[in-house]
């Protein structure tokens, strides 16, 4: 299988553009970021991490309508490719099997103590 390389922001950017679907372009991907991870993002970031997973074929982009709302500027709307699908599924799999590994160690503390 040819090497997947996610950076964790670049993980986070494609996972989040999966859950928004066809509603991904860069505020709605900052701010849904931002919501589930309770981290403040930049958007410059977000914008670089989109055009990153584009260009490597994990992501692919349209432009919409204008709206009067914008100002009459056009968003920029991503989707999943097959290939970022398949990449999201290498790391998560590669992911549980390195959790798998991790030995039962009794730390005497509470599982959630320094959570």
């Amino acid at each position: 299988m040819q090497r997947i390389n996610l950076g964790e922001f670049e993980e986070l950017v494609l996972l989040i553009v999966a859950i928004l679907n066809d509603n991904a372009y860069g505020i709605s991907v900052m701010e849904e970021i931002e919501v589930q991870t309770e981290r403040k993002i930049n958007i410059s970031a977000v914008h670089s991490a989109l055009d990153r997973l584009e260009s490597k074929g994990f992501l692919k982009s349209e432009v919409g309508g204008a709206t009067n709302e914008r100002g009459g500027r056009r968003k920029r709307f991503f989707t999943v490719t097959v290939a970022g699908n398949k990449a999201l599924n290498f790391v998560r799999e590669q992911r549980n099997r390195l959790h798998e590994q991790i030995p039962n160690i009794d730390f005497g503390l509470n599982q959630y103590a320094s959570i």
